[in-house]
């Protein structure tokens, strides 16, 4: 084995749906501002006693189910999340427990939005490396945690939500090899920090490097699977904006392939967005066993991670 490869995925939200107009109710905004500018016109909110680690495991029962595993088939557990309240456990820990899981180690990667995809390039590192067997690798956030719900520059952005990926070894490389970075002296433009924590953004700034600068890093990452991006078959942006994720997927040029925009009904979920718009075009079967799809995480910290998976 000098690979590996994505088994199956699953993703989970919250009952909860708060609309554009329930939001019309709570600060100075509209169904025509927020779609208009961001174009979300729904998005899953987590209640009081929903905490990051029930959504995690959630999904990771059901990318579970979908592979055919149990619980102790796992020996790496791997979350994604920016909105942990507690610093010990993990969540990662927790979830083992929730779900069972006997041993595995267990860490938790906070690269806000990015967290997603840098945490899958770990889990495939560790299975190429031999370290693992087989992982679990979840992204989840509830960002309601940390929204002021009386800045309507930010409320409507969020959601909750997870969607995990159960990684295993493979006769050949399935998960393409990584292209990460970061602009850390432009880390304040995206922000979770204070007492109590609370999101703010730049939005401005994001959007310029989002549309200018990550297009040629995704094309690379393309560039690094030996694929050329017209020969993709999808897309899985981190789900932020509609008016960053339409123009970014073009610039990419990637004109053959499904796009996600699952942030119309989701909002951005952090961590969570890209493996719970992957599991649903998987559900949805707008992507086949095979598929190449390109998974481009990109936000909090400006970091970015992107690889192109083979669709399970």
């Amino acid at each position: 084995m000098n690979g590996s490869r994505i088994a199956a995925v699953g993703h989970y939200q919250p009952a909860k749906v708060l609309t554009n107009e329930d939001l019309a109710g709570m600060v100075d905004t509209s169904d025509e501002w927020i779609r208009s500018r961001v174009g979300i016109r729904t998005r899953h909110i987590a209640g009081p006693d929903e905490p990051v680690d029930e959504l995690a495991a959630h999904a990771a029962a059901k990318a579970l189910a979908a592979a055919g595993l149990a619980p102790g088939d796992i020996d790496l557990v791997l979350v994604a999340t920016s909105t942990a309240v507690d610093r010990s456990p993990n969540m990662a820990a927790r979830v083992a427990a929730r779900l069972g899981i006997p041993s595995p180690a267990a860490m938790d990667v906070n690269v806000v939005c990015a967290g997603f995809t840098h945490a899958l390039a770990t889990a495939d590192h560790a299975v190429r490396a031999g370290a693992s067997v087989r992982a679990l690798v979840i992204g989840a956030d509830k960002m309601s945690d940390v929204t002021d719900w009386s800045d309507r520059t930010t409320c409507v952005l969020v959601g909750d939500g997870a969607g995990a990926a159960v990684v295993e070894a493979a006769d050949r490389p399935l998960i393409g090899p990584v292209l990460w970075g970061s602009v850390p002296e432009m880390g304040h433009a995206v922000r979770i920090e204070g007492t109590p924590a609370r999101f703010a953004q730049e939005g401005q700034s994001v959007y310029r490097w989002a549309t200018t600068q990550l297009p040629a890093i995704a094309r690379k990452a393309c560039e690094r699977a030996g694929l050329a991006p017209e020969e993709l078959a999808g897309v899985v942006l981190h789900q932020a904006n509609l008016r960053i994720i339409e123009p970014l997927a073009e610039k990419i040029g990637a004109v053959n392939a499904v796009v996600a925009r699952d942030v119309t009904e989701s909002g951005n979920t952090s961590a969570a967005s890209i493996p719970l718009a992957l599991s649903k075009l998987v559900e949805q079967g707008a992507l086949a066993t095979g598929d190449p799809v390109l998974l481009f995480g990109f936000g909090g910290n400006l970091s970015y991670a992107g690889q192109v998976v083979r669709c399970p």
